[in-house]
């Protein structure tokens, strides 16, 4: 399995499902057993994956996302995101990186996200999401 082509993939997949909140391409990326957190400091999602998305999908909308070149070794990626969304009435930015483990496959089996938040529409930094 190539782990930058698996990592590319999971990127490209993300940007274009999560700006359209579709998710079952996003779903798909990821074994049935995948431990899935949402931020470290969190339990893993229940529902892995769709669980997740299904929840958070719902709640946001006029989202605008982005993700860079992975970094790969081994059977793991990292991969830089940057997304401006509305969640209610509130505008709001996300930047993060999640940090993924492929089975030979080149499904995702464990995926643990890093990110901040502030409030309104930020766009990237100069030389923002190059590996």
């Amino acid at each position: 399995m190539d782990i930058t082509a698996a990592a590319q993939r999971w990127g490209t997949t993300w940007q274009r499902a999560w700006a359209q909140t579709d998710v079952a391409p996003i779903a798909a990326l990821y074994s049935p057993d995948v431990v899935y957190r949402s931020h470290p400091h969190r339990e893993p999602e229940h529902g892995g994956a769709l669980g997740y998305v299904s929840r958070v999908f719902s709640e946001e909308s006029n989202v605008e996302c982005r993700f860079g070149e992975p970094i790969a070794v081994g059977d793991r990626a990292a991969v830089e995101w940057w997304a401006s969304m509305n969640e209610g009435a509130q505008e709001l930015t996300l930047s993060g990186a999640t940090v993924l483990r492929f089975d030979a496959d080149g499904l995702v089996i464990e995926h643990v996200d890093y990110w901040g938040q502030s409030d309104g529409r930020l766009a990237p930094y100069t030389g923002w999401g190059r590996g």
